[in-house]
């Protein structure tokens, strides 16, 4: 159920309605916007009176909300949230260029990349230290050397690093991480969701390669109903009937998702294809489709990438799609 209160309420019948509605059971989102105010209540309405809410005198209108994600819902929050990753904004017409290697492989490999993506546009940089891999005998990532070394990139360039998270108990290790990241694996995995929830860190939640939109919102649910509204969602890809790229990159998803939603939506190019020539096409395309930012898979080397070379840029084709995406916005944002 939300309640839209009338323009210029005072803010003393505001807290007072606030208190009231706690005394019957349910929590309260408050969403203070620059025209409007937007009560959100959460858990059992059932015994909510609605007609009783709606004839006082600073209300607006009361409307029941029939979708099962909450604070996630644009009707809880009409106005967008914007993520803030130091100076980076993301969110609202605040467009975000993540890049960098699917995996960290050393201290002159992520420096070096850092250096280049910043030079052609990036303002973070995105690396795996812990790797979930489909098969046991493939890389899994540096782990804490990796993260070692993110960080010093950072302190090289400057760039907030987004790194992935897999399990709750690494939390720790990441405590100076600007962005955590869970995978696309990992979307629906609730314990973590529920700890991640407890920290104030920014998420980048992927949407699960066979989940739906509203499970991605649920998911995302889980996160901020235990208090970290700084959430950043990603479309990466679905499976579907194509058989020349890995995944069908949902586009679709990034408008529904911005009607559903107030959170910020990036689109992942490189895991959606898997194919490095069909990257730019797809950032471009995401662009225009009105995403909040692009997460790009950069390798000075992918032929010899430990890990998904194949759909990797290099740095130099890097700079190209950012050009490309920079026209692509001022046509766009007009």
């Amino acid at each position: 159920m939300i309640i839209v209160l009338k323009p210029d309420v005072e803010q003393n019948k505001r807290e007072q309605l606030i208190d009231w509605l706690g005394t019957l059971g349910v929590g309260v989102h408050t969403s203070v916007g620059e025209y409007q105010t937007v009560l959100g209540l959460i858990g059992d309405t059932a015994g909510v009176d609605m007609d009783l809410i709606d004839s006082l005198d600073i209300v607006e209108t009361v409307k029941r909300v029939s979708e099962p994600f909450k604070r996630a819902n644009r009707k809880f929050h009409p106005e967008d949230t914007v993520v803030e990753v130091g100076d980076v904004r993301v969110g609202s017409g605040h467009f975000c260029m993540i890049a960098g290697p699917c995996s960290v492989e050393s201290e002159d490999q992520i420096v070096a990349i850092a250096k280049a993506v910043k030079a052609a546009g990036a303002n973070m940089l995105r690396g795996g230290a812990f790797k979930p891999r489909t098969s046991p005998y493939d890389f899994q990532g540096l782990k804490a050397d990796g993260l070692e070394l993110l960080r010093i990139a950072r302190q090289e360039t400057g760039l907030p690093i987004v790194s992935e998270i897999m399990n709750a108990a690494d939390l720790p290790l990441f405590e100076d991480i600007d962005v955590l990241q869970v995978g696309a694996r990992n979307m629906q995995n609730f314990d973590l969701l529920k700890e991640l929830g407890t920290t104030k860190k920014p998420i980048l939640l992927k949407r699960g390669l066979a989940n739906t939109l509203r499970e991605l919102l649920m998911s995302a649910e889980y996160i901020m109903s235990n208090g970290n509204e700084n959430v950043i969602l990603c479309e990466r890809g679905i499976r579907t009937f194509g058989d020349y790229f890995r995944n069908t990159l949902d586009l679709s998803a990034v408008p529904m998702l911005h009607e559903l939603s107030h959170l910020p939506v990036v689109v992942d190019p490189s895991h959606a294809t898997g194919i490095a020539r069909m990257v730019a096409p797809m950032a471009v395309a995401a662009t225009a489709a009105g995403a909040d930012g692009l997460l790009i898979e950069v390798h000075n080397d992918p032929p010899h990438a430990l890990c998904d070379g194949a759909q990797s840029i290099r740095p130099e084709e890097y700079e190209k799609l950012a050009a490309k995406v920079r026209a692509v916005r001022e046509v766009a944002v007009c």
